[in-house]
């Protein structure tokens, strides 16, 4: 009898006291669904991430865990961020099981996508990535923003799946590839496609968020964006580059154009076109300093090796305590 592979859906929580009570129930039933069906192991789990929440969403977390042996938690000693979180989890079970699912606990993911994922892993994927079918429950800003938003990405180099954010299946044979990737700025959905195996997508309709607010608003998500970009793609430093080339060929021409007018006796004093110049120069300049910067300051943030998330409780400890 083949063996079924065993899943842990991976759910970063922060600050989801409202919604988590909604959806954990349905994280729950399509885990028994997938088992009923047997295309999972019974013994497969739904490990929640708390990325040191404010509310009382840890004390649900352990809550739903000493009612259901299928819930299990870990919690961060501090806020690291989305990303760093969903990292958390998927290096928790990469040696605990065949599959992982990321999914947000908002409920806006169709977790019915998982269905398909799972068939596309049995037939050979490593990777399934979740991507949005369309846009048309958001508004017209928050549309035009997030499709430049992965635009800008692959036209700066970063290796980006169209209208994919962190749902995607990955098995423990790519988690444990993944795991020699030692970056502190993390781009979850940048990094994946670097490591190469089958992958494939799945299309699904997104949701409104079912309670709660939203934790991505557009300026995390410009950080989210830029972070991408100088993480995975050194595009920019050659922008700057190319615009220093131009502008110094600007600037030959316009010396020997001076020099020119001067020789001819026709040149006049004049403070305009001395400001607009330095102006001009004085900005890109600044920008490419600002470019260049960020970059070195990614650099020296690598170099100290800090952890990248770091654990303080799980609820599996918290159980066995009880129990002793």
């Amino acid at each position: 009898m083949e063996k079924k592979p065993c899943l842990w859906i991976i759910i970063p929580c922060y600050n989801e006291s409202e919604v988590l009570p909604i959806t954990a129930p349905m994280f729950s039933d399509k885990i028994e669904q997938l088992v009923q069906e047997e295309k999972i192991a019974p013994d497969s789990r739904i490990l929640f991430v708390n990325d040191g929440s404010k509310d009382d969403t840890w004390e649900i977390i352990c809550r739903l865990s000493a009612e259901n042996p299928r819930f299990q938690g870990i919690c961060q000693s501090r806020n690291r961020g989305h990303q760093n979180a969903v990292l958390a989890g998927l290096m928790e079970a990469k040696d605990r099981c065949d599959i992982t699912i990321s999914i947000d606990c908002d409920g806006q993911d169709d977790i019915n996508a998982m269905d398909q994922m799972v068939e596309e892993y049995l037939n050979g994927c490593e990777i399934v990535y979740g991507v949005r079918s369309s846009r048309e429950t958001d508004t017209w800003f928050k549309r035009t923003t997030a499709q430049g938003f992965y635009k800008v990405l692959n036209g700066m180099g970063a290796e980006v799946v169209y209208n994919h954010a962190d749902y995607r299946l990955v098995s423990s044979r790519v988690l444990q590839a993944f795991a020699d990737f030692h970056e502190v700025n993390l781009f979850l959905r940048g990094m994946f496609p670097l490591v190469g195996f089958k992958s494939t997508s799945v299309y699904y309709e997104r949701h409104e968020r079912i309670a709660g607010e939203s934790h991505y608003p557009l300026k995390k998500m410009l950080a989210l964006a830029f972070d991408g970009i100088t993480s995975l793609s050194v595009r920019p430093i050659r922008m700057v580059t190319g615009m220093g080339v131009i502008v110094s060929i600007l600037g030959f021409i316009g010396i020997i154009w001076a020099v020119v007018v001067a020789l001819m006796g026709k040149s006049i004093a004049g403070w305009a076109s001395i400001v607009c110049i330095v102006c001009f120069l004085g900005g890109i300049q600044l920008l490419s300093l600002g470019i260049i910067g960020e970059y070195i300051g990614k650099t020296y943030m690598e170099t100290k090796r800090r952890p990248r998330y770091i654990i303080s409780e799980r609820t599996e400890e918290l159980i066995c305590d009880k129990k002793a």
